[in-house]
């Protein structure tokens, strides 16, 4: 498994336009092969973390190639982030816990 850390701050510029494309890419995202889950997170310093696991490299990368999602890229840069940060990990371990009834 591949998980995604990407931690970024949003620009004043990141209204409407920023909300809606984020919306549909989160929908988007949802429906692709080897997508595992999303989960968004802002610190109390504004600083957002959104991490995102994938089954492997090869479903990772379609994502990243898909056009939309490379406009968005594009945008991103352009206007809406002050900056962002990416890490990309493998998973080496999973570790569960689930109290039961």
């Amino acid at each position: 498994m591949v998980v995604i850390l990407f931690r970024s701050r949003l620009t004043p510029e990141a209204g409407a336009d920023y909300k809606s494309l984020d919306a549909e890419l989160s929908e988007m995202v949802k429906s692709q092969d080897g997508f595992v889950d999303v989960k968004s997170f802002t610190a109390a310093d504004g600083e957002r973390l959104t991490v995102v696991w994938w089954r492997d490299q090869e479903s990772l990368a379609k994502w990243k190639a898909l056009p939309r999602h490379a406009e968005a890229q594009r945008a991103g840069r352009q206007k809406w982030y002050e900056y962002y940060k990416m890490d990309v990990a493998e998973i080496v371990r999973t570790s569960n816990f689930e109290r039961t009834k």
